[in-house]
């Protein structure tokens, strides 16, 4: 996961304040919960696969080939599992799995990756690479980011096996490399690139995102991931001649980038809002009831209200749901302690709504800079990660497998403001979306970081929920 979608999606601040990191985890409904021997199952499969280090240093391949195995024993042919690598990268492994079904279009590919990031276990309470359950939640890195999601999937797949389920279309699974390192082998980059064929489809689930947010225990909203921002890195540099530091003159280029670096932080984007972030906004009103719901249904509205938009800014969150945004993330000028510094530079790091430009955003910040000697260059060219609208096809695919086991409770479309690797697949005109049946309190921020961890009966719930919406989205009508 990026560091930007489960936990970094849209977060009320209301929520926020409601959150308690302490509290043992909330068991869901046992009617949600999967039968006992899938529940078992899962378990099993999340446990084999915390235990096997996929961190960037050690690749997926390991991985992928447990799950080749377990699919193998349960009955798929050698025909529909293909272990791939690249050449150059053979511990950077990844599966695609085709499961049959009546015809062979269209098609939908269950998109999860295989990789975490590092952790050490003396920064951790727990061994992270050893699945551990205490007070109602499992602790290992990648329980929830995404081995819970794979091994959801991977469960969901024994199980319709063995009820020899036959779906109307066939479905794609892919258990891929590189996501978190942004890697030199990244799973779908590759597949798209060397072996389309094997992953391309007409929709793309990944549950590498979505989810749902709990107050106190209590559903409060699912979330389906529609879009997400895209980010692009620039070099600032201001230059001088240097000289003796005993005889400072005008044109100091570390001051004259501090001073357009000082513009910058004061220059704020236009306001966008996508379809998404809209539906969103006018949803969010109705579910937060707080001072900021008026402000989110101006803000909604056709036209948007600025002034609405100025106040909602004042949140981090909001304003990152509004527009792109820019940030030096590293600085360096000067080569000795006693001369004048010939050169200052700075990295900063925007995120870009989407339907924004590399073009664009550079002629913004040199505005913004308001000094035509700070040079401004652009570091590499974004990967570009158009919006997939949510239709009303898949809004009410999604709802109806929500309100199965959560009735009621409202889907709101998302918009992530970091990335991930829907990137890839958007890139190449694959519509996607991101859908999870995790659920966690409002705040819980553990991915990526110290003793992260997912409540057992989250967990449980999920793989029953991954299992009816592979199911749904086996219909025709799911993707036609």
């Amino acid at each position: 996961m990026s560091p930007s979608t489960r936990t970094l999606l849209f977060i009320l601040p209301s929520l926020l304040a409601l959150a308690g990191s302490a509290r043992a985890e909330t068991p869901l409904p046992a009617a949600a919960a999967p039968p006992a021997e899938d529940r078992e199952l899962a378990h099993d499969l999340l446990r084999a696969l915390v235990g096997t280090d996929t961190t960037h240093a050690h690749g997926s391949t390991e991985a992928a080939r447990l799950i080749e195995g377990w699919l193998a024993k349960a009955g798929f042919a050698a025909d529909d599992l293909t272990l791939i690598a690249p050449a150059e990268h053979p511990s950077k492994g990844n599966l695609v799995v085709r499961y049959r079904g009546r015809h062979s279009h269209p098609t939908v590919l269950f998109l999860g990756h295989l990789d975490v990031v590092d952790a050490r276990r003396e920064d951790w309470s727990t061994d992270p690479f050893t699945l551990t359950e205490r007070d109602g939640y499992f602790y290992g890195r990648g329980t929830i980011d995404m081995k819970d999601g794979d091994a959801a999937l991977v469960e969901t797949l024994i199980r319709l096996k063995r009820e020899r389920f036959v779906p109307e279309h066939d479905l794609i699974f892919a258990f891929t490399a590189d996501e978190e390192a942004g890697g030199d082998a990244n799973g779908p980059a590759f597949l798209l690139k060397e072996h389309r064929e094997l992953i391309d489809a007409d929709m793309v689930i990944n549950l590498d995102g979505g989810g749902g947010t709990l107050r106190d225990g209590v559903p409060l909203y699912a979330e389906l991931g529609t879009s997400e921002k895209t980010y692009v890195t620039y070099t600032l540099e201001a230059t001088s001649p240097g000289g003796h530091g005993s005889l400072p003159e005008p044109g100091n280029p570390i001051y004259r980038l501090g001073d357009g670096l000082r513009g910058l932080e004061a220059y704020r984007f236009p306001v966008v809002l996508t379809a998404t972030t809209r539906a969103s906004f006018a949803q969010l009103a109705d579910i937060s009831g707080g001072a900021d719901a008026a402000d989110m249904r101006a803000v909604a509205g056709t036209p948007t209200d600025p002034a609405a938009a100025d106040r909602l800014s004042r949140n981090v969150y909001y304003n990152a749901e509004l527009r792109t945004t820019c940030v030096p993330t590293l600085i360096s000028g000067g080569h000795a302690e006693n001369a004048l510094p010939q050169r200052a530079r700075a990295t900063v790091q925007c995120r870009m709504m989407p339907g924004d430009t590399a073009t664009d955003t550079q002629q913004r910040i040199t505005a913004a800079l308001a000094d035509p000697e700070i040079h401004v260059t652009l570091d590499a060219p974004p990967i570009v990660s158009p919006e997939s609208p949510p239709t009303a096809r898949i809004e009410s695919v999604v709802a109806g497998v929500v309100h199965s086991i959560w009735p009621a409770i409202p889907v709101v479309p998302t918009m992530a403001t970091g990335f991930s690797d829907d990137r890839q697949t958007r890139n190449a005109g694959l519509p996607s979306y991101d859908v999870s049946g995790v659920f966690v309190e409002a705040g819980e921020n553990r991915a990526h970081g110290r003793d992260e961890r997912i409540g057992v009966g989250a967990f449980d719930t999920s793989v029953e929920f991954t299992y009816r919406l592979v199911k749904a989205m086996s219909r025709d009508h799911a993707v036609r």
